[in-house]
């Protein structure tokens, strides 16, 4: 897909978590890009997910209790 190509939503959302992890081709996080420029909504949850992942990111293992930890690993294994 070029930079060039309108992504939609569900498009965009698809690929939101590797554009904030900047794992994606540069083609590809310009279309990402492109479409959080215009789309509101889209760019909102693009917002929320980066906080999401700073948040989760600075908490440390100690402060997740275990029986929290083994439930999203239960999780993880069904998806």
């Amino acid at each position: 897909m070029s930079a060039t190509d309108d992504m939609g939503c569900e498009q965009a959302l698809k690929h939101l978590l590797e554009f904030i992890d900047h794992e994606l081709s540069d083609s590809e996080h310009d279309s990402v890009e492109q479409h959080l420029r215009i789309c509101r909504g889209c760019c909102s949850r693009m917002e929320f997910e980066s906080r999401l992942k700073e948040r989760l990111s600075a908490l440390s293992s100690d402060d997740v209790p275990s029986t929290t930890r083994d439930r999203v690993r239960e999780l993880i294994k069904r998806v």
